[in-house]
């Protein structure tokens, strides 16, 4: 099942409830929230008492991608701010496996995150172990990036391995995405598609957000 996860970072966070659920109405069905520290990268974004405010004006997952250092210092306070969902990027854990664990303990869904120069391979020994694997097709800490098309391989190996080990992770990508690179990354394997200018930078997000999912899920029809 092709899901859009709507990135609030390129919203307006003056109508932030608004957005959101015009997003919502035009098939969003998960909200990422990217959190950044400005350490592990060049960017200073939110943290747990926005997605305590985000939780009392939605019912959807809250998608949490901690692109920052020591995350398991944080977890707790994430989930318990009302996260549903919480990543972590390989890059920043010195023991992923520990971490994986520490996010499942406090009833959330476990996601490791790849940079665009990060191997798939690296996660072979946590495959089993994460809920989904999100697979950055930009270098984190901006919005509005070019999509790097290496994204696309990896994707399609990390279905490949899923499909071959018997794995139930699912695969999201952030990146990027609109309406001339979402067909490739569907087509490739991805399911869970974040979307940030593509959904809020320009015009209605409900519109915006069911072209884009409209775009991904007719790439599932079409022959390779």
């Amino acid at each position: 099942m092709i899901e859009l996860a709507p990135s609030i970072l390129a919203s307006d966070f003056a109508h932030l409830a608004d957005q959101v659920h015009d997003a919502t109405a035009g098939g969003g069905t998960v909200i990422h929230v990217d959190i950044m520290d400005g350490h592990f990268v060049p960017n200073l974004t939110v943290g747990p008492p926005l997605v305590r405010s985000l939780r009392k004006v939605t019912e959807l997952p809250l998608d949490c991608h901690l692109m920052i250092e020591d995350p398991d210092k944080f977890i707790p306070e994430f989930c318990e701010a009302g996260a549903n969902w919480i990543s972590v990027h390989q890059e920043a854990c010195i023991h992923l496996n520990r971490t994986l664990h520490l996010i499942k303990s406090h009833d959330c869904l476990a996601g490791v995150v790849i940079n665009p120069a990060t191997p798939v391979d690296t996660l072979i020994e946590v495959l089993d172990l994460a809920d989904y694997i999100l697979v950055m097709s930009v270098n984190p800490g901006f919005g509005g990036q070019k999509f790097i098309p290496g994204a696309v391989h990896k994707i399609r190996r990390l279905a490949d391995l899923r499909s071959e080990r018997g794995y139930g992770y699912r695969i999201e990508v952030d990146g990027g995405i609109d309406l001339t690179t979402v067909a490739d990354v569907v087509r490739a394997g991805a399911e869970i598609l974040v979307a940030g200018n593509a959904v809020f930078g320009k015009g209605d997000p409900k519109t915006n957000a069911q072209k884009l999912l409209k775009t991904a899920v007719e790439a599932t029809l079409q022959k390779v």
